[in-house]
């Protein structure tokens, strides 16, 4: 169990620093391989959010909220406290789905609006939401 696990941390720590490595954007998938090893497989929800600098390079990823199997609470004034916090410019948000359907909820896409326009008042460019799963994630 505890190789498996160090396996796990190591390959976590792999897809981060390749997603890490340049600007987010042009290694999307990277991110998104990266998202579903720390958060894919989790039984509870989790909101992740990646701080971006101008040219989209990870300033940091924290996991700002955790929920219920079904369920996360967000906030956008905290995601934006936290985006002006950081110096960051853009951010790419991250929630997975323990059922494994990355089918986004209306709440998810109401969030979703909810964030941007918060985001938008101040400048912030919010690039994407991405629902992972074990297998397929979804951009909302």
């Amino acid at each position: 169990m505890a190789a498996a696990l160090k396996t796990v941390e190591a390959a976590a720590r792999l897809a981060r620093a390749e997603a890490a490595s340049g600007p987010v954007f042009a290694n999307i998938d990277k991110v998104v391989g990266y998202c579903r090893v720390a958060m894919g497989w989790a039984k509870t929800e989790q909101f992740r959010i990646l701080f971006l600098d101008t040219r989209n390079r990870l300033i940091r990823d924290e996991v700002q909220q955790t929920g219920t199997v079904n369920h996360t609470p967000v906030y956008p004034r905290e995601v934006v406290k936290r985006v002006l916090e950081l110096g960051a410019t853009d951010i790419l948000i991250v929630h997975n789905h323990p059922s494994g359907d990355p089918t986004p909820s209306r709440a998810d896409i109401a969030m979703t609006n909810e964030v941007q326009a918060a985001a938008k008042a101040l400048g912030i460019a919010l690039h994407d939401h991405i629902i992972v799963t074990r297998a397929d994630p979804r951009i909302v």
